[in-house]
């Protein structure tokens, strides 16, 4: 996905990429949300505390995420030595976006599930299955939750990695 000419902006700040400076945002707030959703499906405490975050720290994920993508197309058009490595990257960076809009919306809908319909007088409790029916409702929607959170934080370790690869290989000696 081309996301080079979404925003016309020079993607620098103070002379440096922003696409280094965002990354690390992404490389943050991504295990936080996925770390939140996990805790909200298997932790009830952590569930009444967090509430409405888990969704928003999503969210911000969610915003990130093609920052960072846009910030490093426009980084990698303006270098002079684009090596294999960085090719890796750019491919595996372009696999983030699925999972963290996977995320978010397993985060958006846990947040109302368990809000509006488990709740002790939720709104919605009514119209929505129960007993059984709730409960394998509940184990889906857990599931699901895992997998994406799984699958996003995996992914950014990839990306993180074939970006790490791709600046420091051969830079330095050990």
């Amino acid at each position: 996905m081309q996301w080079r000419y979404a925003l016309n902006i020079d993607w620098e700040f103070n002379g440096l990429p922003l696409h280094v400076l965002i990354v690390h945002a992404v490389v943050i707030v991504v295990p936080l949300a996925a770390l939140c959703a996990l805790l909200t499906a298997f932790w009830p405490a952590a569930r009444r505390r967090l509430g409405i975050v888990t969704p928003l720290v999503a969210l911000a994920a969610l915003v990130l995420v093609p920052l960072a993508v846009q910030a490093g197309e426009w980084l990698q058009s303006r270098l002079v030595n684009v090596t294999p490595l960085l090719g890796t990257h750019t491919s595996l960076g372009n696999t983030l976006l699925p999972w963290v809009i996977a995320l978010f919306l397993v985060a958006a809908l846990q947040w109302f599930w368990y809000r509006y319909v488990t709740a002790e007088g939720a709104r919605f409790a009514s119209a929505l299955p129960h007993g059984a029916g709730r409960l394998a409702a509940t184990i889906v929607l857990d599931l699901v939750v895992l997998v994406s959170a799984l699958g996003s934080v995996v992914t950014v370790a990839l990306i993180g990695e074939s970006g790490s690869r791709a600046v420091w290989t051969d830079l330095f000696t050990s």
